[in-house]
């Protein structure tokens, strides 16, 4: 959870964003949040299935609050690197709200939208890093302009940014299409709350390019940046194809998931059950553990 890292022990996650270098941001973005994930599926689930059963409403709330709270922050934020980051625990709240949907297209939505979060956020890093590095400034009031002075950063900003609201057509767009739809299956009130994450997340994106891009150029700071080279153009084209490749052939990684997702259900179902094995092997344990206690005391 803190990993993740899920409301509200969220807090380290911006600082350290904004903190870190460009490489740094980009592998925590890609990688590091998701192994809080990937611990829920692979150890939590199966360890302690009565209790994800039990926390499922809670853990469903912290997740659609985290949607809606980061969202609300990433709105009052001036510097571009810290909206980014606060950004990542609304999107990260859209993952753990696809995870402890405990249903199919919910549990696939969450693990597509890790990757998706990955590769868009991490391609937000750059361009952000590469503005760094032209100006030494992440502070949005001092852009403008940047459709008429950098026209090719301009294309890959804009192809991220529409990816990041979730454009049909674009990456992210299945894995929040599959995360709500599974928590409509789960609580219909929580699933209405969290489309509502979703439309500020349109905001904020929308701001932040009208600001950066659209807005009028800031002379002050526009002196001294120049369009992207042949190296920078190249590290952000693969994530472009693989923006539009998941967004056109989401199959290619959902095809991988079934078998794993259903098999995972099947056993927390089955670690449910009062006929079960596993759920009568777990009883008779604590049982034991229990005499073994009062008998030592």
């Amino acid at each position: 959870a803190v990993k993740m890292p899920m409301f509200p022990i969220h807090t380290w996650l911006p600082d350290a964003h904004t903190e870190a270098p460009t490489a740094g941001s980009v592998i925590l973005a890609g990688v590091l949040l998701k192994m809080g994930a990937y611990g829920f599926l692979r150890f939590s689930f199966p360890m302690f299935p009565y209790a994800v059963k039990v926390l499922f409403i809670p853990l469903l709330i912290l997740s659609v609050t985290a949607i809606i709270y980061g969202a609300y922050v990433t709105l009052m934020q001036k510097d571009m690197k810290k909206l980014i980051a606060y950004s990542s625990v609304s999107h990260m709240g859209f993952v753990t709200l696809g995870l402890f949907t405990l249903n199919q297209n919910g549990i696939e939505g969450g693990i597509l939208q890790m990757i998706n979060h990955g590769i868009i956020t991490g391609a937000l890093f750059l361009c952000i890093g590469m503005l760094y590095e032209r100006t030494h400034s992440r502070m949005i009031e001092d852009y403008g302009g940047l459709s008429k002075t950098v026209p090719v950063f301009t294309v890959f900003f804009t192809i991220f940014t529409l990816a990041a609201i979730g454009l049909p057509g674009m990456n992210a767009f299945i894995g929040e299409f599959l995360i709500i739809s599974g928590a409509f299956k789960a609580n219909m009130i929580i699933a209405v709350f969290s489309i509502l994450g979703v439309i500020l997340g349109v905001t904020y994106m929308v701001w932040l390019y009208y600001r950066v891009v659209l807005n009028e150029i800031n002379s002050g700071s526009q002196s001294e940046i120049f369009d992207l080279d042949w190296r920078e153009t190249a590290t952000l084209v693969p994530l472009v194809l693989l923006v539009l490749l998941i967004g056109v052939q989401p199959d290619l990684l959902l095809s991988y998931m079934h078998v794993s997702v259903e098999h995972l259900l099947e056993q927390l179902h089955n670690a449910l059950h009062p006929e079960s094995v596993l759920f009568k092997e777990s009883v008779e344990s604590i049982a034991q553990y229990i005499k073994a206690l009062f008998k030592w005391v």
